[in-house]
C-alpha cells in the first residue's frame, strides 16, 4: 500500500513537473540557428504570463581568436591572415590590413597602386552586394516573408524572376570574381596588397577585360534596381513593412566620405551624423579611439560599439544614446550624395520616396544596398578606363621602422577598422579589429527585440512571423565570423538552476576574467 502511495505521489510529481516545464517552454521561443547570414547565431524570445514579449536576445555563440593569435606574427602577414576571418568578405579585411601596413611603415603608395586597389575593391563590392540581394536578403521580398521556408532561398528567387535572370546573376558574379583573381591572385583570399603598393601591375589586356565586365556590371546593377522597384516598391504590403515602426530606430549613423562628403568605399574621413541628420563629427581614421568605444554583455561574444563622447546608455535610441549604425543605409545618411551620375539619380529617388534624410527604416538597407551596387559598378567602370591604371610604378618600398598603423575601409556591411602595433622588428604586439557587425551590434540587438515585441503575441507563433523577426537582423547583412574576434582568458559561462515550476533558484556566472559569481 505504501509502495502504491509512493508511486502515485511520484506520478503526480512527474505530471506536475512536466506541466510546469511545458508552461516554461511556452514562455520561451528560440530561433536556432538563424539563417541567411554569415556566421552563427540564435534568438531567444521570452514571453510574460500574458504571452507578450518581455525580452528578446540576439545571441552570437561563436568565438574567433584573431586578435590574440596574430600576436607575434610579422605585420606583413596580416593581409593574408585576416582575410581568413571570413570567406564572404575577405577582400575587405585584406584591404583594411594593407592600408594599415601603409600607415605602419609610413609609406604612400603610387597613384597606379591606389587605383588598382580601388578597382579591385569596387569589383568586390559589386559582387558582394549582388550576393546579399539575390541570395540572402532578396528571398524575403522576391519570394515573400511568409512563403514556405523551402522556397525562401535563391532557388525560390529564380522561380519568381525566371531562369534567365538566375543565369545572369550567376554569370555576373562569376565574371567579377574572375577579375579579382586575375589581379588579386585569388578570389576568396586575395594576395595582392603590400605595404606601399600592390604585387601585380595591370596590363593593357587585363584593363580591357575590366572594361568589358564593368560595362556589363553597370547594366546588371540597373537591372537589379529595376527589379527591386518592380517587386518591392510596387507592392504596398512590402512598402508598409519597410515603413513600419517595428523596423525603425532613430540612431546616429557612421560612414566614410570623400572630400565632398560623398560615399566612399576605399578612402576618406569618417563622418557621423545625429538622429536628426546633422553632422556630429568628422574625423580621420587614426582618431577612431577618441570616438568609438566597446561595451560587453554576458550573453553574447559580440562587443557593442558606441560613440565614446556620448557614452553607453543601454539599448536605447535617440540623441542621448551613443548607439550608431553603419552599412548601406548609414552610408547614404551620412553622405551628401554619390560620386557617379546614375547612382546619384538613384540616391535622390531613394530619399525623395522615403521622405528625406535621414531615413531610419532598417529594411531600407536593402534599397540602399542596390543604390550602392550601381555606384560600385560605375566606379569600377571609371577606374577601368583610367590610363594611369597600367603604369609600371606600382610600389614604393618601405624604409621606415614600423610603429603603429590604422587602416579603414567601408566593407559591404559597414565601416571596418584594422589597428596594429608592432615592435621595431615589425612583429605584431597588439591588434584591434572593429568590424561592421560590431559597429551595428547594438542596433541589431534593438532591432530584433523591437520586431519580436511588435510581431509576437502568444507562444503559438507561425514560422513566417519568426522569419519576420529574422528580417530585422538580415537587413544589416551581418557577419558574426568577423565580429567575434577577441579571445578572453576564460570562456564565459552562465548556468541557471530551475525548480520543477521553472523558477530560477540559483545562477552561477563565470566572466571573461575567469571570476565566478553566484547570484
Amino acid at each position: 500500500m505504501a509502495d502504491q502511495g509512493q508511486e502515485a505521489l511520484q506520478k503526480t510529481w512527474q505530471e506536475g513537473a512536466a506541466k510546469a516545464n511545458t508552461e516554461y517552454v511556452r514562455r520561451r521561443i528560440t530561433i536556432d540557428p538563424i539563417t541567411r547570414l554569415e556566421g552563427h547565431g540564435k534568438i531567444d524570445i521570452f514571453l510574460d504570463e500574458a504571452g507578450q514579449v518581455e525580452r528578446a536576445y540576439f545571441q552570437v555563440p561563436e568565438l574567433r581568436g584573431f586578435e590574440k593569435f596574430v600576436q607575434g606574427r610579422p605585420a606583413e602577414e596580416m593581409p593574408q591572415i585576416t582575410s581568413r576571418i571570413c570567406g564572404v568578405c575577405p577582400t575587405a579585411h585584406h584591404m583594411a590590413a594593407t592600408k594599415a601596413l601603409d600607415a605602419l611603415y609610413q609609406v604612400d603608395p603610387p597613384a597606379a597602386a591606389k587605383k588598382i586597389r580601388e578597382l579591385i575593391y569596387s569589383t568586390f563590392i559589386t559582387e558582394d552586394h549582388a550576393l546579399h540581394f539575390y541570395f540572402l536578403g532578396g528571398p524575403d521580398f522576391v519570394v515573400g516573408p511568409e512563403a514556405p521556408v523551402a522556397e525562401r532561398n535563391v532557388l525560390g528567387v529564380i522561380g519568381k524572376v525566371g531562369v534567365e535572370t538566375g543565369k545572369k546573376v550567376i554569370a555576373m558574379r562569376r565574371r567579377l570574381r574572375e577579375l579579382i583573381a586575375l589581379v588579386g591572385g585569388k578570389a576568396a583570399h586575395p594576395v595582392f596588397g603590400l605595404p606601399g603598393g600592390v604585387a601585380k601591375r595591370v596590363t593593357p589586356e587585363m584593363q580591357k577585360q575590366f572594361q568589358d565586365v564593368a560595362a556589363e556590371a553597370v547594366e546588371f546593377a540597373q537591372f537589379t534596381l529595376r527589379l527591386f522597384e518592380d517587386v518591392v516598391l510596387k507592392n504596398t504590403d512590402y512598402v508598409s513593412l519597410i515603413l513600419s515602426d517595428i523596423y525603425t530606430h532613430r540612431t546616429y549613423y557612421m560612414g566614410l566620405v570623400d572630400e565632398s562628403n560623398r560615399v566612399s568605399f576605399y578612402d576618406g574621413q569618417i563622418r557621423v551624423v545625429t538622429p536628426e541628420g546633422k553632422e556630429w563629427k568628422k574625423f580621420r581614421s587614426e582618431q577612431y579611439l577618441e570616438n568609438v568605444a566597446e561595451h560587453v554583455e554576458p550573453w553574447s561574444y559580440v562587443k557593442f560599439c558606441y560613440l565614446k563622447p556620448v557614452g553607453w546608455k543601454g539599448f536605447i535610441e535617440g540623441a542621448e544614446s551613443g548607439i550608431y549604425s553603419v552599412a548601406p543605409l548609414a552610408r547614404l545618411n551620412v553622405s551628401h550624395g554619390m560620386a557617379t551620375p546614375l547612382a546619384q539619380e538613384a540616391y535622390e529617388k531613394f530619399f525623395s520616396t522615403l521622405g528625406g534624410k535621414p531615413v531610419h527604416h532598417t529594411l531600407a538597407n536593402h534599397w540602399a544596398r542596390v543604390v550602392e551596387l550601381l555606384y560600385a559598378a560605375e566606379r569600377m567602370k571609371e577606374l577601368a578606363a583610367d590610363p594611369l591604371l597600367t603604369d609600371d610604378n606600382i610600389r614604393v618600398l618601405p624604409t621606415e621602422k614600423p610603429r603603429e598603423g590604422i587602416g579603414v575601409v567601408e566593407a559591404p556591411r559597414g565601416t571596418l577598422i584594422h589597428h596594429y602595433q608592432t615592435d621595431e622588428n615589425g612583429l605584431i604586439q597588439k591588434a584591434n579589429l572593429i568590424v561592421a557587425t560590431q559597429n551595428n551590434a547594438a542596433r541589431i540587438a534593438m532591432s530584433v527585440e523591437k520586431a519580436a515585441k511588435g510581431l509576437i503575441s502568444g507562444a503559438n507563433v507561425p514560422e513566417g512571423v519568426l522569419n519576420k523577426v529574422e528580417m530585422a537582423f538580415r537587413a544589416y547583412d551581418p557577419c558574426h565570423g568577423c565580429a567575434t574576434h577577441s579571445l578572453p582568458g576564460s570562456m564565459p559561462l552562465l548556468l541557471r538552476v530551475r525548480n520543477h515550476a521553472g523558477d530560477t533558484v540559483a545562477v552561477l556566472r563565470r566572466d571573461f576574467d575567469g571570476s565566478v559569481h553566484r547570484e
